[in-house]
C-alpha cells in the first residue's frame, strides 16, 4: 500500500521510553517492507528513524490542537495513518486510520506518571475515570492494534470497540537479543519503574528470605521513592543496590551475571525486560498474571505476586533447576519487529 503515514511523534530523541522504543523499531521494520512517511513534531526525532525517511511536521501530541490532527493531515492526502497511540484526532479525516492500545493498566491504577505536566496529569485522571472517552476515540478509526493477546482480550471483554483488532507484539531492540556470556551469581535483576502497581516491595521482602542474594534495581528512581524502598530493605534485612539508571551495555552485563530477572508486577502492558532476559538465556521469575503467562510461556517461572514466600520459593527452584537457555531463547524469538511489521501490514490490507 502506498501513502502510509506513521505517527512518529512519540519518539524521544534523547532516550527511549516504552512508546518511543515501540514507535522507532516498528517504523524501521515496516520501512523495510513498504514506503512510509513519518509524522514528527520535532525534527530531532528523525535521528531515530532510517536515513532518507520522508516526513511531515505536525504539532506535538500533547498540544491542544491534537483533536484537529486529521484536518491538518488531510492536506498531505495520506491513504492511511497509523498511530502507536489512540489519541490522535480523527474528526474530518479523509484517510483510513489505525490506532493502538497498549494496555488498560491506568483504568485500574489511575495515578499518572509523575513526569507529566500538572494540566496533563489532570486530563489523564479524567480520561481514565470511565471507558467512554476510549470508546469515542476508537469509534473514529478503522482498526485497532493491541500489543498482546491479553490486551486484545480485555478490549473485547470491555466492549471498547467493534472495529477489527490485530495483535502487533512489542519486541526487544536488536542489540538486546545478542546475548553475553552467562556467569550466574546470586544476584537478581529488576528493570522497570517503581510505580505502586509494580509491587517492588514484595521482591524486597522476598529477597530478605533468601541467603546470599542481592537485588539489583537498575532503573532511574526518584530520591523519595529510593528512600522508601531503602528503608524497607533495611527493615527486613534485604541486600539491595540502587543503580539509578544504567547503559544498555551495563544492563546486559548485569543480566549475564544474574540468577534471574524478576518482577512482582500486579499489572503489565507487555514486559519487554522479560523478553530481553530470555533472549540472553537468563531465567525469568515473574508474578503469575496473564500477560507474563503470555510473554514468558512455559519458559517462565511464576509466583503469587502478593507473597514474598512464593517469590523466595521460585528463586530457590530456579537456582536449583534453571530453565534451559535454549528454551528461553526460543520463547524470546516469538517477539521480533519483522514479524510485528508483517502483522500490522496484514491488518492494514484488510481495511
Amino acid at each position: 500500500m502506498s501513502g502510509v503515514f506513521f505517527d512518529a511523534r512519540y519518539i524521544r530523541p534523547s532516550f527511549h521510553d516504552g512508546i518511543s522504543r515501540f514507535s522507532a523499531n516498528l517504523f524501521a521494520a515496516m520501512a523495510e517492507k513498504i514506503e512510509l512517511t513519518a509524522i514528527v513534531c520535532d525534527e530531532a526525532q528523525l535521528e531515530q528513524l532510517p536515513p532518507e525517511t520522508k516526513w511531515v511536521k505536525l504539532h506535538a501530541p500533547t498540544s491542544a490542537l491534537e483533536p484537529f490532527s486529521a484536518l491538518k493531515l488531510n492536506r498531505y492526502k495520506p491513504d492511511l495513518v497509523f498511530s502507536p497511540m489512540q489519541t490522535i484526532g480523527s474528526m474530518g479525516r479523509k484517510f483510513k486510520l489505525v490506532l493502538t492500545i497498549h494496555d488498560l493498566i491506568y483504568y485500574r491504577h489511575p495515578k499518572p506518571p509523575a513526569n507529566l505536566a500538572p494540566l496533563i496529569r489532570l486530563g489523564w485522571r479524567l480520561f481514565h475515570l470511565t471507558f467512554m472517552p476510549e470508546r469515542l476515540l476508537l469509534a473514529g478509526c478503522d482498526a485497532v492494534v493491541a500489543v498482546s493477546e491479553t490486551t486484545a482480550t480485555e478490549l473485547r471483554a470491555k466492549r471498547l470497540t467493534k472495529k477489527p483488532i490485530g495483535v502487533v507484539y512489542n519486541a526487544p531492540e536488536v542489540h538486546a537479543v545478542k546475548g553475553l556470556q552467562r556467569k550466574p551469581a546470586k544476584s537478581l535483576v529488576y528493570m522497570g519503574t517503581f510505580m505502586p502497581y509494580k509491587n517492588v516491595e514484595t521482591v524486597i521482602r522476598g529477597v530478605a528470605l533468601l541467603t546470599g542474594f542481592k537485588l539489583e534495581l537498575l532503573s532511574r528512581i526518584s530520591p523519595t521513592r529510593e528512600a522508601e524502598l531503602k528503608s524497607l530493605a533495611d527493615e527486613v534485612g534485604a541486600k539491595v543496590e540502587f543503580h539509578r539508571g544504567v547503559s544498555d551495555e551495563r544492563y546486559h552485563e548485569l543480566l549475564g551475571k544474574a540468577t534471574a530477572l524478576v518482577s512482582a508486577s500486579l499489572d503489565e502492558g507487555f514486559g519487554i525486560p522479560v523478553v530481553e532476559a530470555m533472549a540472553q538465556g537468563v531465567p525469568v521469575v515473574v508474578s503469575d498474571i496473564p500477560i507474563f503467562r503470555e510473554v514468558a510461556g512455559d519458559a517462565g517461572r511464576f509466583f503469587e505476586p502478593r507473597s514474598p514466600e512464593s517469590f523466595a520459593a521460585a528463586i530457590k527452584a530456579t537456582e536449583a533447576n534453571p530453565v534451559n537457555s535454549k528454551a528461553l531463547q526460543t520463547q524470546a524469538e516469538k517477539f521480533n519487529w519483522a514479524a510485528s511489521a508483517t502483522e500490522l501490514l496484514k491488518l492494514i490490507e484488510k481495511i
